[in-house]
């Protein structure tokens, strides 16, 4: 047995131990509230020590509510209840539509022209690297896709410009690092994690209403990120980017493509419909699934069955099962437990302290359980508790959450968009440099949370 292998096992006895001790501690809670806290440590145990696939997890998870609860108040219905919903679909049309753009050849080409425009100093790539990831976000609704899309073209600019591993890592983290903030701006920007904050306070937010909520905060963690990288890693003495090099890469692609065009065509639909998602009322994953229609027609022929590799069953599984955790605590009482344990019992009624509080207890619960959807899973609903007390609006408190947890990290496990780029065959940052600038986002968080706080009371949500 390896040590992976040792470790994998230890994770695995750690969950099935504390499942053992929750069950069968006296906490006050009914006894489906306190099945469901035990099943939910244990998974998100398994999650942080990889103890099995992120997908297995999610299934044990969900079997286990589904055997262990009582169905008169827990329901598969309840459990499985996203599936109703167009969110998943969302997350279905984000796998499909990035593949698509990938396939087409479009992303490559648009990534290739801002580079031959704006590229010109080592820290304009820095730059560049946060820009490109708003700007493809506007079409590729997941981070990943997006940011190993940039990290192909990113790398003839290294091989260009004759950078050294050192100063190529840091690109790299600047492309994986900074699909972090960029991707909060939009709704689209990751159609995983974003789509499931409405979920969590039982409301629809439109494409508008999130880019008008979260646009701001989102630029401006995307800018104290970008700063934060520029000041804390040094730049190398010589920087010349070869042109020519950039210009025979963007002729070799040659004139657009029948499939790029189709693929511009029917984007320039999505993105139209998605920004109007106010006026015709229709959600943002049925637009998602009906761009992936027009993408898979004859006329088009992007989108073949081969596509359907391109979207991954685990994570569909891993949403699942962390949105289920906070519907199920809800109905169990867990949620309502949870927030009385671990937040203040009283706090005075202001937002700003309210937001400092929550932001603090998210940190600290993902610092030590590590995955960022099944964190927001168990801390979501319990802010959104802690927050209706204080007649905090539910979307508020959700957002806040999502705000605190998901643009935090110290080690690449603390973030699936970190720990995908990790090493040689990633972005070719390690540890200490996923570290360095995470220690940073230790103080930025909290700023872009009261930064929130501020912008919301200007536009009236608060």
């Amino acid at each position: 047995m390896t040590g992976m292998d040792k470790r994998k096992c230890l994770g695995l006895a750690a969950g099935l131990v504390l499942t053992l001790i929750i069950w069968n501690l006296d906490l006050g809670l009914s006894p489906d509230g306190q099945k469901c806290l035990a099943l939910s440590l244990m998974a998100v145990v398994w999650w942080a020590t990889k103890a099995m696939d992120s997908g297995i997890t999610a299934v044990a998870l969900l079997v286990s509510f589904v055997l262990f609860l009582n169905p008169e108040t827990v329901s598969p219905s309840v459990i499985f209840g996203i599936w109703t919903t167009p969110t998943i679909y969302l997350v279905i049309g984000g796998f499909l539509i990035s593949g698509a753009i990938q396939k087409s050849g479009l992303g490559e080409r648009i990534a290739c022209y801002f580079i031959k425009i704006f590229v010109r100093s080592y820290k304009s790539v820095i730059i560049a690297c946060y820009v490109l990831g708003l700007l493809l976000s506007i079409m590729i609704p997941h981070p990943w896709p997006r940011s190993f899309l940039l990290m192909s073209v990113m790398t003839f600019v290294i091989q260009s410009s004759k950078l050294s591993k050192k100063y190529a890592a840091h690109i790299g983290l600047a492309i994986f690092a900074g699909s972090i903030p960029t991707s909060m701006i939009l709704i689209t920007g990751d159609s995983t994690l974003n789509v499931a904050v409405a979920d969590f306070a039982e409301t629809t937010m439109s494409w508008g209403q999130w880019a008008l909520y979260m646009g701001i905060p989102g630029i401006l963690a995307s800018v104290l990120t970008c700063i934060a990288q520029l000041v804390l890693f040094d730049k190398p003495k010589e920087f010349k980017l070869d042109q020519i090099i950039i210009k025979e890469k963007i002729s070799n692609l040659g004139k657009l493509t029948r499939k790029e065009v189709m693929t511009i065509l029917v984007m320039a639909l999505a993105i139209g419909m998605w920004m109007t998602d106010s006026i015709h009322g229709i959600h943002s994953g049925w637009i998602a699934l009906g761009a992936v229609v027009l993408l898979a027609t004859p006329v088009a022929g992007i989108i073949t069955k081969e596509s359907w590799r391109s979207v991954s069953v685990s994570t569909l599984l891993f949403v699942t099962a962390a949105l289920s955790i906070g519907s199920v605590g809800k109905i169990t009482g867990m949620n309502q437990w949870i927030s009385e344990s671990l937040l203040p019992s009283s706090l005075p009624p202001n937002p700003f302290l309210f937001a400092l509080v929550a932001c603090v207890v998210c940190m600290v619960m993902h610092l030590l359980l590590g995955s960022t959807l099944a964190v927001l899973g168990i801390a979501a609903p319990a802010i959104i508790t802690f927050g209706t007390s204080l007649g905090i609006p539910a979307l508020v408190s959700a957002m806040i959450a999502y705000t605190a947890v998901c643009l935090h990290w110290l080690l690449p496990f603390h973030h699936m968009n970190l720990l995908v780029g990790l090493g040689e065959q990633g972005g070719g940052y390690m540890e200490k440099e996923v570290l360095r600038l995470g220690l940073a986002q230790t103080v930025i968080v909290p700023l872009i949370c009261m930064a929130e706080i501020l912008w919301w009371s200007v536009i009236g949500l608060l």
